[in-house]
């Protein structure tokens, strides 16, 4: 069984994306936490990272590849901003979630995991978004915004991670 789960910073991902592979006994691989841990390699903060990407190609496709490659695999749970994209470009049987959640309220969640201000960390989100939506549609024609390619797009403004969870392990045993 293959899953992937995105959405955009604060939206609740890695909490439920762990929580699910484990309810479906699968691996579970974040995209963001390998983005991250490149970054931290080069000595870079995610920001300087992502601009780093922005001019260079090679950085994002080569995670996009690894990601893709385990996704092949099967039985994982694949969480990146562009993992059901790229299950779909693959052409692979997968279970495609977006999780969606209000701006103010990921921008609150962000703030609390990192310790700034939420104003700061709506900042942040925004440029990262922007940065983002600019790499994917400049590289791949990947527009975040179109949402047609998801199986369920749950709304984590108001819903807890076991809710969450519950509909996700639930649409899985439907599937």
């Amino acid at each position: 069984m293959l899953v992937t789960l995105s959405g955009l910073p604060g939206s609740g991902t890695s909490t439920v994306a762990r929580m699910v592979a484990a309810a479906l006994g699968l691996d579970h691989l974040d995209g963001g936490t390998v983005f991250r841990a490149a970054a931290a390699e080069r000595g870079l903060s995610l920001a300087d990272f992502a601009a780093l990407a922005e001019a260079d190609d090679a950085i994002d496709r080569a995670l996009d590849d690894r990601l893709t490659e385990r996704a092949r695999a099967g039985d994982v749970l694949l969480e990146s901003r562009l993992a059901g994209w790229l299950a779909t470009r693959a052409e692979l049987a997968a279970l495609r979630i977006w999780i969606a959640c209000d701006e103010d309220e990921r921008a609150r969640r962000v703030a609390g995991r990192e310790g700034h201000d939420a104003l700061v960390a709506l900042e942040h989100n925004r440029d990262r978004e922007r940065s983002e939506r600019a790499r994917y549609l400049g590289y791949y024609g990947i527009d975040l915004t179109d949402l047609s390619i998801y199986d369920l797009v749950l709304d984590s403004t108001s819903a807890g991670p076991d809710e969450l969870v519950e509909a996700i392990t639930g649409h899985a045993a439907g599937a």
